[in-house]
């Protein structure tokens, strides 16, 4: 990972999904919240970490035994081995939560090794033990079959789609209690620095509102006044 993306990822961490949504739906990008996921258990840190895919395809019976596992060459088992860390490994299940993507080895196994979370778009067996890790993950709902049931591993690191967004490998991951939002690598930093100032901006709305503060005016800022106020509050912080 470059000195680049770590930063823009620490930038990442002090921001939420709902002030990079606004950020990005400014930019023109609408559809970037990864649809019907959410966090196995909520108040956990921030999921911060650039994307590495695994995807799925449907299972063909006489291609999917539970034999093929004890192949090492097994995709689902290989991309929990180099999922580099630092990243998010980020599963296309085809929004299909009948079988389940891993379960609570594979994700202890990615925590142990530096992993920033897991994502699928289906559900995860053990779901009750994954929560309890000090491990970010998100999914559908808890599923107990195994994936081999419905889910072939047929490709890693290429782009995807899980929950309705494309995924890039590179892209930036972002998860809080509301869910995961996808930021194109090439905009990262810019989308980081901008939601930095736009949060700073929020601390100072939610004060006003507060205090009793109207929102007309303040939110969005168009009161010349309200600006000036912000302007000398900003300063008064970095004091």
């Amino acid at each position: 990972m470059t000195t680049a993306a770590k930063s823009t990822i620490e930038k990442l961490k002090k921001v939420s999904t709902a002030t990079i949504a606004t950020c990005l739906f400014k930019k023109g990008l609408k559809n970037q919240f990864i649809q019907n996921v959410a966090p196995l258990k909520l108040g956990k840190p921030i999921m911060v970490g650039e994307a590495y895919t695994l995807r799925y395809i449907p299972a063909r019976e006489d291609l999917n035994p539970i034999t093929v596992f004890r192949d090492p060459k097994h995709l689902q088992r290989v991309a929990v081995e180099e999922c580099p860390e630092g990243a998010v490994l980020v599963i296309d299940s085809r929004k299909d939560a009948r079988a389940a993507s891993a379960g609570s080895i594979l994700a202890t196994r990615l925590m142990i090794r530096g992993v920033a979370g897991l994502i699928t778009d289906g559900g995860f067996r053990d779901s009750a033990e994954i929560a309890d890790l000090d491990f970010p993950s998100y999914h559908q709902r808890p599923s107990a079959p195994t994936n081999l049931t419905l889910h072939q591993a047929i490709a890693i690191n290429e782009p995807i789609a899980c929950g309705d967004v494309a995924i890039f490998p590179g892209d930036m991951l972002v998860g809080d209690d509301d869910g995961v939002m996808v930021i194109p690598a090439d905009i990262a930093n810019e989308v980081a620095d901008e939601c930095i100032l736009m949060t700073l901006y929020e601390q100072f709305v939610i004060q006003k509102v507060q205090n009793g503060e109207k929102v007309i005016g303040l939110y969005p800022l168009t009161d010349d006044a309200i600006k000036k106020e912000f302007e000398e509050w900003k300063g008064n912080m970095k004091d």
